[in-house]
């Protein structure tokens, strides 16, 4: 279900957004509000943008991604933020950017409107944290007075209402589209920290649509394609799909790896560091490549020291897994280890989430480490639910 909701107009968002290109350039500091043929353009420089298009006939889009408050990315159930969105929207760059997990929100103008697919409330889609300067001129003054004291370390005494002025200018200017080289000036010709290039200002506002006599690029209407890709579950969906299906899945018949030092060595340590001084102990452990996790089993070991312990502990066990490593039938990845004075106990899990290692469904191991221990074996040994690591699982074509 699409939703109207409350946005500037494009061209005065528009506006302030070349105004900012303009000073911005002008003090060599293009790549992060800029203008082209393709649209207006934010880049944080830290994994977070926008994009403001001007599309034929009166239409715009606006879109973007934050890579931390971008919530309707990996939302549970998954947003599709083109559900129901028009045929003239730039298709091909949208479904690049959803298919990758970098859009956050898709807004389009139409019809005197701006609308969206719907999503719960409280649902952060990343708008305002990218591109909140352009959505209004007060927030806009402030990007353009950050820009001459903060990033170009201007720093004069009671310089700041001039400043404030001048930016006030420069904007007024951009939405009457009359801005020009005196406009551009009196906002960063005071900077001494850096270069200054009237010029570039001004070609840029030429170039945006906001000098007299221009009018903004206006980018033509994409095409629907034929199918694409929707998510349909969530990452942490899909992470309890896999558990799922590793809780059901039974152990393939292996032997049983010969006994080895280091298995001497980890049982040699839990003994001595049997709580009771009895030797009894007994842990329950989870390894791949590239973690290792411990829960206390009946007779859990004494703590030595916090993290220490675990470290001692960990490094036992992973060079125990790699002394029991099979080229085709892999390595364990759930380990139960129970000792007493004289013996020792121990029961691997090679392709199954074993009922003793309990955590209630909240996480598990790592989808992309799981596909590494499996893919290093041969294919007769790899457990059913192997074909739900790939990532296409989630999707569905429509």
């Amino acid at each position: 279900m699409r939703v109207i909701t409350e946005l500037p107009a494009p061209g005065e968002m528009w506006a302030r957004w070349a105004a900012f290109a303009a000073a911005f350039g002008a003090l060599g500091y293009d790549d992060v509000w800029t203008v082209t043929a393709g649209g207006a353009h934010h880049d944080d420089g830290g994994g977070n943008w926008a994009h403001l298009a001007l599309v034929e006939d009166g239409r715009a889009v606006l879109y973007g991604y934050d890579h931390e408050y971008s919530e309707t990315v990996d939302a549970d159930p998954p947003i599709d933020l083109l559900a129901e969105a028009p045929d003239w929207l730039p298709w091909g760059e949208l479904t690049r950017l959803q298919g990758d997990d970098e859009l956050g929100y898709v807004f389009w103008f139409t019809a005197g409107d701006w609308h969206r697919v719907a999503y719960p409330d409280g649902v952060d889609d990343g708008l305002t944290s990218t591109v909140a300067e352009a959505l209004d001129d007060a927030a806009a003054v402030t990007q353009l007075e950050e820009l001459i004291f903060q990033w170009s370390e201007y720093d004069v005494d009671g310089e700041r209402p001039a400043v404030a002025e001048a930016a006030s200018w420069l904007l007024r200017m951009a939405h009457e589209q009359a801005v020009d080289a005196p406009a551009v000036a009196a906002l960063v010709a005071r900077v001494t920290e850096r270069e200054v290039d009237l010029a570039t200002g001004v070609l840029i506002a030429r170039r945006a649509g906001i000098a007299d006599g221009t009018t903004p690029p206006r980018t033509p209407a994409g095409s629907r394609p034929a199918r694409r890709r929707i998510r349909k579950l969530s990452d942490g969906a899909h992470d309890r799909l896999v558990w799922a299906a590793m809780r059901e899945t039974a152990e393939l018949s292996r032997p049983t790896p010969v006994p080895t030092g280091e298995l001497g060595a980890l049982a040699s340590w839990l003994r001595t560091n049997s709580t009771e001084g009895d030797g009894r102990t007994s842990l329950l452990f989870y390894a791949d490549d590239n973690s290792t996790s411990a829960h206390a089993g009946e007779h859990p070991p004494r703590d030595n020291g916090g993290f220490a312990t675990f470290r001692e502990m960990g490094e036992l066990v992973r060079r125990l897994r790699e002394a029991e490593a099979d080229p085709v039938r892999g390595r364990w990845l759930f380990l139960r280890v129970e000792t007493t004075a004289g013996s020792v106990t121990v029961e691997r899990c090679y392709d199954s989430w074993p009922a003793w290692w309990t955590d209630n469904g909240v996480s598990g191991p790592w989808r992309s480490n799981l596909r590494v221990e499996i893919d290093k074996r041969g294919r007769q040994w790899r457990p059913g639910w192997a074909e739900l690591l790939d990532p296409g699982v989630a999707y569905r074509i429509s």
